[in-house]
């Protein structure tokens, strides 16, 4: 099987998130993932791009949040990139601590971890960028530990 790409290049706005979770699940049902997987990847998604938009961009107009989907035969990768200072993964509050659980924020990246096989969060000066894959059932991917 060949390699399906596309990319999309959205404002830091809260419409973004919501279009990005729908083009999400519109890619995974295409790619031929169950009803579940669907749910938990646009899910996953939608975490990814609200921490790009509200925390990595802070709803600059002037950066961008690009979403990239790529499908091949072991699954399905999504990107999300925004333009922000880049996230500091250590000053990330443990949201299952007994202080954290009443909280009503700070659980996306737990959420994605949940969601998906794997998750890769790289953060520079320029930016951060979330890799999120799904592998296809029965796929040798699919026995991986999501990466912390």
């Amino acid at each position: 099987m060949t390699a399906k790409q596309v990319s999309y290049t959205y404002e830091s706005t809260l419409e973004t998130v919501n279009d990005a979770e729908d083009r999400a699940g519109r890619v995974a049902a295409e790619a031929g993932f169950s009803d579940d997987d669907v749910m938990s990847i646009s899910m996953a998604v939608r975490e990814a791009a609200v921490n790009a938009v509200l925390h990595g961009n802070a709803y600059d107009p002037s950066k961008k949040v690009t979403l990239a989907f790529e499908q091949n035969g072991k699954g399905l990768t999504i990107v999300v990139r925004d333009q922000g200072k880049g996230v500091n993964l250590d000053a990330i509050p443990d949201c299952c601590a007994p202080e954290n659980l009443l909280k009503q924020s700070g659980r996306g990246i737990f959420l994605m971890r949940s969601l998906m096989d794997e998750v890769q969060i790289n953060a520079s000066s320029a930016g951060t960028e979330v890799k999120l894959i799904k592998h296809f059932p029965g796929t040798a991917g699919n026995f991986q530990e999501a990466s912390h």
